[in-house]
C-alpha cells in the first residue's frame, strides 16, 4: 500500500513512527542530554552522559557503514558542507547550551515533556519554533547570513572536499580518504563505546543502555529512510535524520499554512515524538498537567527558548541534531558545535547555581 503513495508521504510516515519510538523511549527512560550534563556538574554521575555517547557511537558506526557500502552519501547532508561555519557552531552552540538550561531541557526533551502534559514545554516549543524560523528565514536571518559571510571558511578553495574530518586529514596526510574515514570512524565510534562500557555502573544500567541504543539506531534509520527510501528519481527527499530545532520552526509554519505546505521528515518526527511520549505517559500513569510556578520561572523559560531557537539554527543543530546526527557524519563543524553546546550548558547550570554570570564564570574557570 505504501508503494502507491508519494515518496514524501512514505518518508514522513516512517519519520512519524521513528519519532514516536524515540518519544516513548525518552519518556520511559528519562533520556535527556541536558540532564546528562546536569548529573555530571552537580552529582558527578556520568550514566546518562554515557547513554548519550552510546547513541553517538552507534550512530557513527551505523551511519558510516551505510556510507561505506554506498547506500547513502553523507556528503549530501548539511553537516558536511564545503564551507566550515566555525563561528556559527561556537556562538550558536553556546547560545543553545545556555538556553536549554534556562528552558529546562533540549529540543527533544521539550517535546517529550509537552507530550507528557507539561504546558511550560508548550510555551517553550512555540517560542523556540518562532525564533528558529526567524533565524532561518525571518528577522534574524540577515544577521545569520552576514555572520556566515564574514566567518565561514571555504574548504573547497583549499582543495578539501568537505568538512568531514577524514577529508581534512586527507589534505595533509598521504592516505586514501576512504581508509581515513574508516580509521576516524573506528577511533570515534570505538573510543566512545569503550568510554561507555568500561564503567561497571553503566554496564549494569539496562535503561540507559536501551535508551542510547534506540536513539543511535534511530539516527541510522533516519539516514536510511531519507537516503534510500526517499531517493526517488523524480522527487528525491533531502538527506536528513533526527534534529529538532529547524524542524520545530517548520512545524509551526506547517500548522499555520497547512493547505499551502507539504509535510516533511523533520516535521513528522516532531509530531511523532509528542505523540509517542503522550502514549507512554498515559500508559504509565505519568501524564501530568504542569505550568509555570512563578513569573520568574516563565521569563527564564521564554528567553531560554529564544536562545535555543536562534542558537540551534546558527549551530545547525541541537544536542541530538549535532551531538548524535551531526557527529554520525564525523564532520568537524559538528564536533565544534557539540563541544560548544556542552560548554554553554555547563555555564548555564553554574549560572543557575551561583545566581550571576560573574559567579558562573568564576565557578567554571576555578577563580575565587
Amino acid at each position: 500500500m505504501l508503494e502507491d503513495l508519494p515518496v514524501a508521504i512514505v518518508v514522513s510516515t516512517l519519520g512519524f513512527v521513528l519519532g514516536a519510538i524515540c518519544g516513548g523511549t525518552a519518556q520511559r527512560t528519562n533520556f535527556c542530554t541536558m540532564g546528562a550534563i546536569s548529573d555530571i556538574v552537580f552529582m558527578g554521575d556520568f550514566n546518562r552522559f554515557r547513554s548519550w555517547m552510546l547513541a553517538t557511537a552507534i550512530a557513527i558506526i551505523g551511519s558510516q557503514g551505510l556510507h561505506a557500502v554506498g547506500l547513502i552519501d553523507l556528503s549530501q547532508s548539511i553537516y558536511l558542507l564545503t564551507t566550515l561555519g566555525w563561528a556559527g557552531a561556537i556562538i550558536g552552540g553556546l547560545m543553545f547550551g545556555f538556553g536549554m538550561t534556562m528552558a529546562g531541557g533540549c529540543g527533544n526533551k521539550t517535546l517529550v515533556r509537552l507530550g507528557s502534559g507539561n504546558l511550560k514545554s508548550l510555551v517553550v516549543a512555540i517560542i523556540l519554533g518562532i525564533f528558529a524560523y526567524m533565524t532561518l528565514r525571518g528577522l534574524i536571518g540577515p544577521v545569520r547570513l552576514e555572520l556566515e559571510q564574514l566567518t565561514n571558511i571555504d574548504l573547497k578553495a583549499a582543495g578539501i572536499e568537505s568538512q568531514a574530518i577524514a577529508d581534512i586529514l586527507a589534505s595533509v596526510i598521504a592516505i586514501e580518504v576512504g581508509t581515513l574515514r574508516l580509521v576516524v570512524a573506528a577511533i570515534f565510534g570505538g573510543g566512545l563505546l569503550i568510554f561507555c562500557f568500561k564503567d561497571p555502573e553503566f554496564r549494569n544500567s539496562p535503561k540507559n543502555i536501551f535508551a542510547g541504543a534506540v536513539f543511535g539506531l534511530a539516527v541510522v534509520a533516519g539516514w536510511y529512510i531519507t537516503g534510500v527510501i526517499g531517493n526517488d528519481d523524480f522527487e528525491p527527499v533531502p538527506l536528513a535524520s533526527l534534529t529538532f530545532i529547524a524542524p520545530a520552526g517548520e512545524a509551526l509554519q506547517y500548522l499555520m499554512t497547512f493547505t499551502g505546505s507539504t509535510i516533511n521528515f523533520g516535521i513528522a518526527v516532531i509530531g511523532g515524538v509528542i505523540v509517542g511520549s503522550f502514549v507512554a505517559a498515559k500508559v504509565s500513569g505519568e501524564f501530568r498537567i504542569e505550568f509555570f510556578v512563578s513569573g520568574d520561572d516563565m521569563i527564564r523559560h521564554l528567553y531560554g527558548a529564544a536562545l535555543m531557537g536562534t542558537g540551534g539554527v546558527l549551530a545547525l543543530g541541537c544536542t541530538i541534531g549535532q551531538g548524535v546526527t551531526g557527529m554520525s557524519t564525523l564532520g568537524l563543524g559538528s564536533l565544534i558545535a557539540l563541544v560548544s553546546i556542552v560548554s554553554g550548558a555547563v555555564l548555564g547550570l553554574k549560572y543557575i547555581e551561583e545566581g550571576s554570570f560573574n559567579g558562573a564564570l568564576a565557578a567554571v574557570f576555578g577563580r575565587n
